[in-house]
């Protein structure tokens, strides 16, 4: 009698045991599936073939890039991606306009018009040098103008800085 009593005693104790364990197995197994982050996403305007074309607003050879002292004529096969540094422009400012830069931390879309709909035409890097032309009407969007560069287009109001052009730039540390 003592011995089917132990028995008895002894398989709910295994039972419990199989559970809590299986149950313990399940639990991390849906733990780890949770916890990889997904793949990120690829959408049509990350992918190589539309950043190698040129935006819509320019045609080939229509404007030609300056050179400075110190560089060469030939063509790359691989241009850079950082914009590079132009001499201060001569031309004279639009009225109304100004000169800025962006201020915030991950660029802005370029868009063809002023609307969160609007086609996307290019973007600005953060702190990259603009000219800003004009407030839409309902002062949310700025038509910008990329220094050194004819192309122009709409960013969100906010998220650009005037540069006060009488002092000089102080350098990053």
């Amino acid at each position: 009698m003592l011995s089917g009593l132990t028995k008895f005693i002894l398989g709910i104790f295994l039972a419990i045991a199989v559970l809590i364990g299986g149950g313990a197995a399940i639990a991390l197994y849906f733990m780890n599936r949770t916890g990889i982050p997904p793949a990120k996403p690829v959408y049509s305007n990350d992918s190589p073939s539309v950043k190698a074309q040129a935006p819509k607003g320019t045609e080939p050879g229509g404007v030609k890039p300056s050179l400075t002292p110190g560089t060469s004529t030939k063509s790359s096969p691989k241009s850079s991606p950082t914009p590079t540094e132009s001499p201060k422009a001569t031309k004279p400012l639009p009225s109304g306009a100004y000169r800025g830069r962006v201020n915030w931390a991950e660029g802005l879309s370029l868009r063809s018009q002023p609307n969160q709909e609007a086609e996307k035409i290019g973007g600005v890097a953060f702190n990259q040098k603009i000219i800003i032309l004009q407030q839409s009407e309902d002062n949310a969007w700025q038509k910008i103008r990329l220094e050194g560069s004819e192309q122009e287009g709409w960013v969100k109001a906010g998220n650009t800085e005037k540069v006060d052009e009488q002092q000089p730039e102080k350098p990053e540390q």
